[in-house]
């Protein structure tokens, strides 16, 4: 059995690396939830949906609670039923494979909160 991308490490981009390019960042994009796509090949972006606001906020909750233990901060936009998400490593300006396991870790958190 092969492990899942949100089984994997956050291991932050080294000094000097330089960003995924669309061909390296393919695989990683295919094992994430239809929520994500790569926008502008800098960054990922998704947009998780609930029935109030509430569940939204604490979604939200719980992804902040993810980033500080990770030391990896997505930009989350909250509203009512709807969280936004924007990801990327900006130490190196773009996609790094930590930004997809950080996406990887959001979706599980998604699906603890069943089908809305």
């Amino acid at each position: 059995m092969t492990p899942s991308l949100a089984d994997e490490p956050v291991e932050h981009a080294e000094e000097g690396a330089e960003p995924l390019t669309d061909d390296e960042y393919a695989e990683y994009l295919a094992e994430l939830g239809d929520a994500w796509e790569v926008v502008d090949d800098h960054h990922l972006e998704a947009s998780y949906e609930f029935d109030d606001f509430a569940t939204a906020l604490a979604f939200t909750n719980d992804v902040g609670e993810l980033a500080e233990e990770e030391w990896h901060h997505p930009d989350l936009h909250l509203s009512w039923g709807e969280v936004g998400v924007e990801m990327w490593s900006h130490d190196i300006d773009g996609l790094h494979e930590s930004d997809f396991v950080m996406a990887a870790r959001m979706d599980r958190i998604y699906d603890e909160y069943g089908d809305d």
